[in-house]
């Protein structure tokens, strides 16, 4: 019987406890301020990150893990003859990570490399990580590599993300701006509500003015892509405990939630969106 084994990559958002509880994998990518680097989640945790980006007096940068880091953490999980590797990763249109761990498995010899399928996410933070711990999940319950990639797309397809950033100054200067790049210089205390398509790239859902507003515009989309439903709902924040506390209770009050996490947003996603952001996703939930 195969044992299958996920493989993240930190910009997942998955906390250490839920790693470790899963039997998750994670490769780190870098957080660069000067000279100075941090593997993310790992050496420097979000509360430092966003401390660190208060005073800084330079944006800092991202590096992805290089093919060698993905190789290491392959080899370590393949020692065992019967484990396959289900690795899942950041949209490639987001980042290098998707590649790295390609060009990783390119480099294991046969027939080690057979046992290690590569997916991209076409997605971010608990986007990513929301679909790794129910692909983990079914792993732990015997599903072998056929039904993990089945529990992927089924995840896939049925949640939605949406998320609120306080300035789309930290997405335009990283590159990771996207198809929200028309909104850019145009937004004067409005609040972009921005997604992720199916070709892993940011959009601009709507713009509202206050934050309240675009909340509340947020559940309108979410009633229209789930009806009533009920729903498992992830909230996840920069740095903005309260904002995202308040946008849970209001999401609560008013549709049919039974199922609520929150979660923190690491230090590469942190420094792709800013501090401030709120995220929110959203799956139905099946019986």
């Amino acid at each position: 019987m195969t044992n299958v084994r996920v493989v993240v990559d930190s910009t997942a958002d998955l906390p250490q406890h839920i790693r470790e509880s899963l039997g998750v994998a994670m490769v780190p990518l870098k957080v660069h301020f000067g000279n100075d680097t941090y593997l993310d989640s790992i050496t420097m945790s979000s509360e430092q990150f966003f401390a660190k980006l208060a005073q800084a007096k330079e944006m800092p940068t991202t590096s992805q893990p290089s093919p060698l880091d993905f190789l290491e953490t392959y080899k370590k999980l393949l020692e065992e003859p019967d484990t396959a590797i289900v690795s899942i990763h950041i949209s490639s249109a987001l980042s290098g990570t998707y590649q790295s761990a390609v060009l990783a498995k390119s480099m294991l010899e046969e027939p080690m490399n057979g046992r290690v399928s590569i997916v991209d996410s076409k997605s971010a933070s608990l986007g990513v990580g929301f679909i790794a711990m129910a692909v983990a999940a079914a792993a732990a319950n015997g599903a072998d590599v056929a039904q993990c990639l089945e529990v992927f797309q089924k995840i896939k397809q049925k949640t939605k993300l949406y998320f609120l950033v306080e300035t789309l100054e930290f997405l335009h200067r990283n590159g990771r701006i996207g198809k929200a790049s028309a909104l850019f210089g145009s937004l004067l205390n409005i609040k972009p509500i921005l997604s992720i398509d199916d070709e892993g790239m940011i959009f601009p859902v709507d713009k509202i003015r206050g934050s309240r507003k675009a909340m509340s515009r947020i559940m309108d989309l979410i009633e229209t892509d789930f009806g009533q439903q009920e729903l498992e709902v992830t909230f996840v924040h920069a740095n903005a405990m309260a904002a995202a506390q308040e946008f849970s209770s209001l999401v609560t009050e008013r549709l049919q939630v039974s199922q609520t996490n929150l979660y923190e947003l690491g230090p590469v996603i942190g420094t792709h969106v800013g501090p401030g952001t709120l995220g929110i996703l959203v799956s139905p939930i099946i019986k």
